[in-house]
């Protein structure tokens, strides 16, 4: 972390540091991150996407070991996602929890859906009794709580879910693969995984992961 100092001007920490702040769960429940529009003013740098992407590369470069900050242009926000172990992502979240996670990202990001409803996660995961209502409303909990998900208004009664920035980027590229080789049972490579999930557009060409 000291080697921000080196990387960024004194108000571009301060923006970083504003970043991290805003993207914790305990600080600001249900709206992490901050928009572009508020990043751009504090850097004193309003509509000028060479700046604001040249902040973002440098950000990521001095911190890359221990976090990632990620501009998600569909839902405007700017957050930074903290790495974690395997096994310390395991005691965040359940299997159930994880497979709703990964069920609602194929849904939006690879099927591009705009949202989606908790009937569809019911005929999934469980079928229509209180019971199961209970388990998945139980399982989507935390997933709200860690931000990677939020209620979204529809027209109608029926309740629906969205991905926010931090859902969509906490399924690194190796366990995409994983994932998809599992279920296909033969092995793939990275480009066929990367098609597969339209993960092309939401990384920098020649970023690793």
């Amino acid at each position: 972390m000291h080697s921000l100092k080196g990387i960024l001007t004194e108000v571009e920490e301060v923006a970083f540091m504003n970043i991290l702040f805003s993207s914790s769960a305990s600080i600001r429940s249900g709206n992490f991150g901050l928009s572009r529009k508020e990043v751009e003013k504090q850097l004193q740098i309003q509509g000028d996407d060479e700046k604001f992407t040249s902040f973002i590369t440098r950000v990521n470069q001095a911190v890359s070991r221990y976090f990632r900050v990620i501009y998600d242009e569909r839902r405007d926000q700017v957050v930074a996602l903290m790495r974690v172990s395997a096994r310390a992502a395991r005691n965040t979240l359940t299997k159930e929890s994880l497979a709703i996670l990964l069920y609602m990202f194929y849904q939006q990001e690879v099927l591009q859906h705009e949202f989606t409803l908790f009937d569809q996660l019911l005929n999934a995961f469980g079928n229509e009794t209180t019971r199961a209502n209970q388990r998945i409303l139980l399982n989507i909990d935390p997933l709200k709580k860690i931000g990677a998900i939020e209620e979204y208004e529809t027209n109608s009664q029926e309740k629906a879910y969205q991905l926010t920035a931090i859902g969509v980027h906490m399924f690194s590229d190796s366990f995409l693969r994983r994932t998809v080789e599992f279920s296909q049972s033969h092995q793939l490579n990275k480009e066929e995984v990367l098609k597969f999930f339209r993960r092309y557009n939401l990384y920098q060409k020649g970023e690793n992961e």
